[in-house]
């Protein structure tokens, strides 16, 4: 099974700021959930909190927390990496996305095989970041361009890295 990171990032790695995306990007948007649908994705609590603590719709959401009370509907609740991706496989499915945050991706990165990065190309000011990529580990293979408009601030390119 192919271990996915998926996220968007600023030049400077910023993901979120105060539990939310620092952008709204409808097309990155819709990347993801065409991207994920269907699939099992993997997330920390802060993150699933982030989207209203409502499981995404399509996919199987599995939510790592240490917090031993923590309980959500219609989603799998695990307390480590293993249990999530023995969770996963059991979906019996070819990829698995994880989705964030940055505890968990910097935890996670080590074992992935792609990463799915849509760079928005601004510095912002945040409070979780994705690790950095290293260009000796990790092959850009893909890069496609797109632009600012009247619905996307920034300009914003959708990379796809695999592991060397």
């Amino acid at each position: 099974m192919i271990i996915s990171l998926i996220a968007a990032a600023s030049t400077n790695n910023v993901i979120g700021k105060n539990n939310q995306l620092p952008w709204h990007l409808p097309v990155d948007m819709r990347f993801f959930k065409n991207t994920t649908w269907g699939m099992p994705m993997i997330m920390g609590r802060k993150t699933f909190e982030s989207n209203g603590y409502k499981p995404l719709p399509g996919r199987i959401n599995i939510i790592i927390t240490r917090q031993k009370d923590f309980k959500a509907e219609g989603v799998v609740i695990v307390t480590n990496w293993n249990d999530a991706l023995f969770v996963a496989k059991d979906a019996d499915v070819k990829e698995v996305f994880v989705i964030g945050g940055g505890e968990i991706f910097k935890d996670v990165m080590h074992k992935a095989d792609r990463i799915y990065m849509t760079r928005v190309h601004t510095l912002i000011e945040g409070d979780v970041f994705f690790p950095e990529i290293d260009k000796k580990k990790w092959k850009l293979v893909s890069n496609r361009d797109c632009f600012a408009d009247e619905k996307h601030k920034y300009n914003y390119s959708f990379q796809l890295w695999e592991k060397q």
